[in-house]
């Protein structure tokens, strides 16, 4: 595996990586995740540089990247990868993860198939999309009345600033 980037204060976009990175964003991202032993996986994570720089001290949070075959994964660890045969398959372990990254989603169909078969799970409490603001207002609608939704500007966090962070958490009712 490559070595990772240093990370800056100011975003910076690295190949294969769509959201820009930088030391405030990690943080951020950080803060609102389950801390581990929960698992968090990350749908699509391509070269797989956010989830293994979460992976790394001094986040160190248990995630698992997940991505189509064949993988573009350059920097997460085996144990730390997962490929599905194309983009309408599943990963199972959605069922058993406490968190979801979807970062730069390609398909609205993606987040709503996710929610629809894992997302009733009792394990699942939580629920991040990051992605261009311009594209939120499509993927909204996957989070029903089930999910309370806080939307953050990436640029408030340390990214970019036409980028959005929203962050869905199951509403009482849906526990």
């Amino acid at each position: 595996m490559p070595a990772l980037p240093e990370f800056t204060q100011d975003p910076i976009p690295y190949p294969g990586c769509c959201l820009a990175l930088s030391k405030s964003l990690l943080t951020y991202i950080h803060s609102i995740l389950p801390t581990s032993p929960s698992l968090i996986l990350s749908i699509g994570s391509g070269y797989g540089l956010l989830e293994a720089a979460l992976l790394q001290a001094p986040y160190t949070l248990n995630v698992v990247g997940v991505e189509v075959q064949p993988s573009p994964n350059k920097f997460l660890p085996s144990l730390h990868h997962r490929c599905v045969p194309g983009s309408r398959f599943h990963e199972q372990l959605a069922g058993q993860a406490s968190a979801w990254l979807f970062v730069y989603p390609r398909r609205i169909g993606l987040v709503q198939e996710y929610l629809a078969l894992h997302g009733k799970s009792h394990s699942l409490k939580m629920v991040v999309w990051m992605g261009p603001r311009a594209d939120w207002e499509d993927y909204k609608g996957c989070f029903g009345d089930d999910w309370n939704v806080c939307i953050k500007a990436a640029d408030e966090a340390g990214g970019r600033a036409w980028e959005l962070i929203a962050i869905a958490k199951k509403s009482q009712k849906a526990s």
